[in-house]
């Protein structure tokens, strides 16, 4: 049997892409994957394999099920690929400018929480209260400087 020729029982894909077997039914149940039966087992080719591992980056890099499946439909539409791949670079490029938006949005957001952040630090210490310790362990511009400032008990 050649390489191409291997097949694997749905346990053996899901362990083979780190995948559960609930994972690979889904798939199949989304029309992603078609394996073939041998009695009453699911029997994964080298290309559901090839499929499943090109579900997963995609997934990963954010694609919906439905952009997914679209992009696998014209693999098997055109052999040359050239559709396939002018799909994916579209894909690819509006997937990029979401993320970007989404990257501008977060910055934004960040800076307006650090913002009420040092509000409130200086507020509670008008007010004579400590401040909680902070969440993350990176410190803010000039809070280093502040903390190297103040004594942590008593000197000698």
């Amino acid at each position: 049997m050649s390489h191409n020729d291997q097949l694997y029982t749905v346990t053996q894909l899901g362990a083979e892409l780190g995948i559960t077997v609930r994972t690979l039914h889904f798939y199949e149940a989304q029309g992603l994957i078609s394996p073939r039966r041998a009695g009453t087992t699911r029997v994964y080719s080298q290309r559901d394999r090839a499929r499943m591992i090109l579900i997963l980056r995609g997934k990963r890099l954010g694609f919906s099920i439905k952009e997914i499946k679209e992009y696998l439909e014209l693999y098997d539409i055109d052999p040359s690929h050239g559709q396939q791949t002018k799909a994916l670079l579209k894909a690819a490029q509006n997937r990029i400018h979401k993320l970007e938006e989404q990257r501008h949005a977060l910055e934004q957001t960040l800076t307006e929480l650090r913002s009420i952040e040092l509000q409130c630090e200086e507020a509670l210490e008008k007010m004579g209260h400590p401040s909680p310790p902070a969440l993350n362990t990176k410190p803010k511009t000039g809070q280093a400087k502040k903390a190297a400032a103040k004594p942590i008990g008593r000197s000698p």
